[in-house]
């Protein structure tokens, strides 16, 4: 039952990335993704301001989610180490946009602080969503913002809400379901055809939408693939 179930979910995976007519991943471009994230990764900068933000050299590329989605834990797993994002069992640690710079300045990871945090002050969430938006209003080296959903949830509110903000300061967002080992292959079916049908209404959101589990490794070197091909 249980080996019948996994070949149920790899089948949504496989069909997701590589039977997807309108998204190619090559073996070419999952190699160059690997070995882009083959390279050191080192924390150059944590702002709490605009004006402490690093130097704009490089693209970046930034992750935005609700507390407690795994975020830490899927730029983890991108990297292929268990430090570059500091993990927590307390959601809501990442209070400022943490900057991460991959090899020899190709490109850089920023982490956003997570959204939906309740135990956090009005003032310092408040302070945390008009820095995100105008870093993402203003930072000319941004190319994308992923935003992750936890797919045993799917879309809420404040996945809406964050959505709008990117819709209207138009930039160019990504879903990125995570957690998606906790789900049967039904209930992931289920969650993925709801996001992809809301996720079309919203005109910023990229069309393709990743598939990943942090813990089992799924979907993992297709996202390393899509961000090398921003570069």
């Amino acid at each position: 039952m249980a080996n019948n179930e996994t070949d149920k979910q790899s089948k949504i995976i496989d069909d997701n990335y590589l039977k997807n007519p309108n998204f190619d991943f090559t073996d070419e471009i999952v190699e160059k993704g690997k070995k882009l994230f083959s390279q050191s990764v080192k924390f150059i900068a944590g702002s709490n301001s605009m004006n402490s933000l690093p130097e704009e050299t490089v693209s970046e590329i930034a992750f935005s989610g609700r507390s407690n989605v795994g975020k830490s834990s899927l730029i983890n797993s991108i990297t292929g180490t268990k430090f570059t994002a500091r993990t927590s069992q307390n959601p809501g640690r990442t209070q400022q946009l943490n900057f991460f710079e991959v090899g020899n300045c190709q490109i850089r990871l920023v982490d956003f602080p997570g959204f939906g945090y309740a135990k956090a002050s009005k003032s310092s969430i408040q302070k945390w969503n008009n820095l995100i938006k105008s870093y993402i209003k203003y930072r000319s080296s941004l190319v994308r913002v992923f935003l992750l959903i936890d797919s045993r949830r799917g879309i809420t509110n404040p996945d809406r809400d964050a959505m709008e903000i990117f819709n209207k300061l138009a930039v160019s967002y990504q879903i990125v379901l995570t957690k998606i080992d906790k789900l049967k292959s039904s209930e992931l079916i289920s969650t993925f055809e709801g996001v992809i049908k809301e996720s079309h209404k919203n005109a910023a959101a990229h069309p393709f939408i990743h598939l990943t589990s942090s813990l089992k490794g799924i979907g993992i070197n297709f996202l390393r693939a899509d961000i090398a091909r921003l570069l």
